[in-house]
């Protein structure tokens, strides 16, 4: 068994479409648009080929009385090396995105920083 995708809700699917792709590398898919229901889509594949994030965006998501308060916590990425993670965290700073966490061991062994993309979602970046 794995997991065959992770998917998010967006505001701005284009804007988080190209954060992923500029700074991760990440291959999109075509736009899936299904107008009956306003919901736009891509998929985004990472460069293991398996690893793939769906962008969800349908403006009157919330009016329907779903909720998106509860449920993921994060997104971690692995970038091979503790070096990786330095330097990636060092980029999105030059760049002015937000470094929710710098570089360090948590308690449970991880490596890691954490950062914001532009909507405000946390991505852990670990070894």
């Amino acid at each position: 068994m794995k997991v065959e995708h992770l998917a998010i809700w967006v505001g701005d699917l284009e804007a988080i479409k190209s954060f992923y792709v500029k700074y991760f590398g990440a291959i999109a898919s075509d736009l899936y648009h299904n107008p009956k229901k306003n919901f736009k889509s891509y998929f985004l594949t990472f460069a293991d080929g398996d690893t793939r994030l769906e962008l969800m965006q349908q403006p009157d998501h919330h009016q329907k009385g779903i909720s998106t308060q509860l449920g993921w916590a994060h997104m971690a990425l692995s970038l091979g090396s503790r070096e990786a993670v330095d330097e990636y965290t060092e980029r999105f700073r030059r760049a002015g995105i937000t470094i929710h966490s710098e570089p360090r061991t948590t308690g449970d062994g991880y490596y890691e920083s954490v950062i914001l993309d532009p909507e405000g979602n946390i991505i852990e970046l670990t070894v």
